[in-house]
């Protein structure tokens, strides 16, 4: 399987291409330049993998939760390749990228995933790994620290819990890394089974996952210090 995955759900841009097993990867902290920086990566993971992009099985994105502007752009880029080259895309879950990568750089197969989410709030889900697979638990919203729940055992994932420590002492997390992210590999990995059981969408049809549709902040909250 041939497999072009963006992310630019956090300030971090990445990119990969791959069968869904090893990917070519890049990844780079861009801030608000993903827009200039993303179809750079793109030709840079393509020639290295050797894959024109028409003859792609699918483009996957990283559909949000996230930053807004992030996740706008990653799913208007893979529909610009899409609707260019007729790959259908594959919508993938920022959250469960997250605990995907909290199962590959620590085992875990419980995972609260944790993402800042600005205006002293936080994206956040529960997952469980069963048979290779993640199960949602608690599903993708956006809330107060104080409201994020999870299920015993745990292993928390994601900077929500560098900017809000708090959350995993009152959750007990006994383990926890705040430096991991969705990333495109993971993105990657989590469209292959969605693509072979036909999940796959025309590009068209593609949409990002908001959980919050609140994007400005009023005067008093900026002067505040609130961001989005």
């Amino acid at each position: 399987m041939r497999i072009l995955a963006i992310d630019s759900s956090t300030d971090t841009l990445s990119v990969a291409c791959g069968d869904g097993a090893n990917f070519a990867v890049r990844e780079e902290r861009v801030g608000p330049a993903h827009a200039e920086r993303v179809l750079p990566r793109v030709r840079e993971v393509l020639a290295e993998c050797g894959f024109a992009l028409g003859a792609l099985d699918a483009i996957a994105f990283g559909a949000g939760p996230g930053a807004f502007t992030g996740v706008r752009i990653a799913c208007g880029i893979a529909q610009g390749l899409g609707l260019g080259s007729g790959v259908p895309l594959v919508p993938v879950g920022t959250l469960e990228a997250l605990a995907q990568e909290a199962w590959r750089a620590h085992g875990a197969t419980v995972v609260l995933a944790c993402l800042d989410a600005r205006m002293r709030e936080v994206y956040a889900a529960s997952y469980v790994r069963d048979d290779g697979a993640w199960r949602q638990v608690h599903a993708p919203d956006v809330c107060a620290p104080d409201g994020v729940v999870t299920d015993a055992g745990a292993f928390g994932a994601g900077d929500g819990l560098a900017v809000y420590p708090a959350i995993a002492v009152r959750l007990g997390l006994a383990r926890h890394d705040a430096t991991l992210r969705p990333t495109a590999r993971a993105v990657g990995e989590l469209a292959v089974p969605l693509v072979r059981s036909g999940a796959a969408v025309a590009a068209r049809d593609a949409e990002p996952l908001y959980v919050r549709h609140r994007v400005a902040l009023t005067a008093l909250e900026r002067a505040a210090g609130a961001r989005m």
